[in-house]
């Protein structure tokens, strides 16, 4: 209950979110750049509510992320009861956005286990990508949270 929770909930039952950054290339360096990208914050049996990401340094956030680690993160209530309860449009105001904005790192070695439970539990068909994309684990060290939840 109450904003806490609303916020945990958005962070454990989004298994995607938007993720703005700083472009670093090209014509549009230093402009704002945002991505949709797949999460988990843990398997399911065990919410964290540090969103893990599976990247490879061929998309253009993880680029820009190598270079400033500073983003912002979007987790709509898009796939909440509540909005689709009462048939409202999740881009209405009346349903949560729960913004996290902080450092976008690499999971430490003895992290990486942990964050491939969390990333393929939620996401089996990850394991399918194709290997030469030299995937790799992000998470996101929260430094500020914006609930919005009229």
């Amino acid at each position: 209950p109450g904003r806490a929770g609303t916020a945990r909930f958005l962070a454990q039952h989004n298994t995607w979110g938007f993720v703005a950054t700083r472009a670093a290339r090209g014509k549009i360096q230093g402009m704002p750049y945002g991505n949709c990208l797949l999460l988990s914050d843990g398997p399911v049996n065990n919410s964290t509510g540090i969103p893990f990401f599976y990247v490879t340094p061929k998309d253009n956030t993880v680029t820009d992320l190598l270079k400033n680690p500073m983003a912002s993160l979007t987790l709509p209530e898009a796939d909440g009861n509540f909005c689709r309860k009462n048939v409202i449009d999740p881009e209405d105001p009346r349903c949560s956005r729960l913004t996290l904005m902080g450092q976008m790192v690499t999971v430490p070695p003895e992290e990486v286990e942990f964050a491939k439970q969390a990333m393929f539990s939620r996401h089996p068909v990850v394991r399918k990508w194709p290997r030469s994309y030299e995937w790799f684990f992000m998470k996101m060290n929260i430094e500020h949270i914006w609930l919005q939840s009229w």
